[in-house]
């Protein structure tokens, strides 16, 4: 009889240590990443400024992974599209402007190019698991970074490289609902009158 009575004991101290102690790995995480052969910012501003204007043509890109037809990171822009990215520079004098806009600017719609973006961010839920199930307090911290560049081109040769982005990025977003799962309640109730 001893034995029945120490076994719900014995399910009802693991059930509280599983809620204690391994309940924050039950919280969300997610991935947002456009898919690119650089595992950091590093790797990608390595493989980018390997790529030099006027002694790069299109094919060459294209071997350095950055073919449109293939990575889902590189819009192709047409003439208007580079136009608008440099309308200001019609308002400085030709020769203070960079040789391979000054070049684009020339070709018209001879010239155009690629707008690379890659980012890789991991978001993941820390704080208190009955808070956030109960949707009382969620907290996010998403860690990651981003890159972002600019290859403009004349007929098939690379005239212009632009490189930037955030080497890191960390954010934490705090969201508080006072009245935890009944905060939504109003629109809850209008979704069902309707």
């Amino acid at each position: 009889m001893i034995r029945f009575r120490t076994r719900p004991m014995i399910v009802a101290a693991l059930a509280c240590c599983f809620a204690v102690g391994g309940c924050k790995s039950l919280l969300p995480n997610g991935k947002t990443e456009i898919v690119s052969t650089w595992n950091s910012y590093d790797d990608a501003v390595k493989s980018l400024s390997a790529i030099v204007p006027y002694r790069a043509t299109r094919d060459d890109v294209h071997q350095e992974g950055l073919d449109p037809r293939s990575n889902p990171a590189i819009t192709v822009l047409h003439f208007g599209n580079v136009l608008q990215r440099f309308a200001a520079a019609a308002l400085i004098k030709p020769e203070d402007v960079d040789p391979g806009i000054r070049d684009c600017l020339n070709a018209g719609k001879l010239c155009s190019g690629y707008a690379v973006v890659v980012k890789k961010l991991a978001q993941r839920r820390v704080g208190n698991f009955w808070l956030d199930t109960l949707s009382f307090k969620r907290e996010t911290v998403t860690k990651g970074w981003t890159v972002e560049a600019l290859l403009i081109f004349v007929d098939d040769r690379l005239v212009y490289a632009l490189i930037g982005g955030q080497p890191t990025i960390t954010d934490f977003e705090v969201r508080r609902n006072p009245l935890g799962p009944l905060q939504g309640w109003g629109d809850q109730a209008l979704k069902i009158l309707r």
